[in-house]
């Protein structure tokens, strides 16, 4: 029987020794041989949606940088881009949504036909905080809109630095009604009137002469004297009396809104409305009136132009705020 010579038996810890390297760190795990052998690339499998990058909304990913708007890495050559639309890009103008253009209509004057369409709009003021500090009056400017918020209008005054500030709102002014194109569609002139005689003259009342399109006269809004209230006539182009408006008694209530009545001329019929809403503080101290105008949609559209003007007038004489002289308890006078 023959012996197959074996190597020498070694003692237990020798052989330790030999199959394991001494490890500094007494605490190391064990070492494994790794028999990974890794295959051919796969398909790339697109992240499930609602998860953008692979990551749910709100992770932080540095191939994400979008997940934080405000993250801007230090170095690199790749800019970073945001989803069209998703984050708001800084000092960008909010873009205007204008309604949309009408077809030309017989028998209306070119840029009316907005109007047509329309039995409410909203007249908004431009608040100027630096006029408001420096008591600097400076052209007024409107946006006209309808319900669903699209501009309609936009309404500037020209007029130049002396007469606003010399005549307050006795100055003459003219107002230019522009449309989506930038087409003057409209004017509006107020003439200068003297107000030193007496109220019930026919020269001191003050009146608006309406043009559409400009150099063509619709119309007229005149003031009429009255004790107790602000009253209006709407005139046509031969200023025959049309229509009547008929303001509150008093138009400086606090917390409430000032309601001016379009009616008919015997007084029984009411035709629509001009409301300027109140705004808060900002309707007591400064120039940011909101009016809304209310008339039947199947009012004549001249018809329709001319309450849109009586409310210009309104706001001209009766709304628009100055400094006052306050005395003091020294005596001395501030503006």
């Amino acid at each position: 029987m023959s012996v197959v010579p074996t190597a020498p038996e070694q003692p237990a810890g020798e052989m330790e020794n030999q199959t394991k390297p001494p490890d500094p760190r007494s605490d190391a795990p064990p070492e494994y041989n790794s028999h990974f052998v890794p295959g051919p690339p796969g398909t790339a499998v697109p992240p499930p949606a609602g998860y953008p990058g692979g990551l749910p909304m709100g992770y932080y990913s540095p191939q994400q940088p979008s997940t934080f708007p405000l993250y801007q890495p230090v170095g690199g050559t790749h800019p970073v881009q945001y989803q069209p639309g998703k984050y708001p890009v800084p000092n960008q103008p909010v873009p205007i949504t204008w309604m949309p253009g009408p077809t030309p209509m017989a028998n209306c004057p070119p840029g009316l036909e907005y109007l047509v369409q329309l039995d409410n709009i909203h007249v908004l003021q431009h608040f100027e905080p630096l006029e408001m500090m420096t008591r600097f009056e400076t052209n007024n400017r409107y946006d006209i809109k309808n319900n669903s918020d699209q501009m309609v209008y936009i309404v500037t005054e020209d007029t130049d630095d002396f007469t606003r500030n010399a005549y307050r709102t006795l100055r003459p002014f003219i107002l230019r009604v522009t449309d989506c194109m930038g087409r003057e569609i409209m004017t509006m002139q107020r003439p200068f009137r003297c107000t030193c005689c007496c109220f019930c003259c026919p020269s001191a009342r003050q009146e608006l002469e309406v043009q559409c399109p400009p150099g063509i006269t619709i119309g007229f809004v005149a003031e009429h004297w009255n004790l107790c209230r602000a009253v209006y006539s709407i005139q046509n182009e031969k200023k025959e009396n049309v229509m009547r408006v008929r303001g509150p008694c008093s138009t400086y209530g606090c917390g409430s809104d000032s309601v001016f009545e379009v009616k008919s001329l015997d007084g029984v019929s009411n035709i629509g409305s001009i409301i300027r809403k109140w705004n808060g503080l900002l309707s007591a101290m400064a120039d940011a009136d909101h009016f809304d105008i209310h008339f039947p949609l199947d009012l004549d559209v001249k018809m329709k132009a001319m309450i849109f003007g009586a409310c210009f007038l309104i706001v001209s004489l009766l709304f628009l705020s100055y400094p006052e002289r306050i005395v003091l308890s020294d005596g001395e006078e501030a503006v």
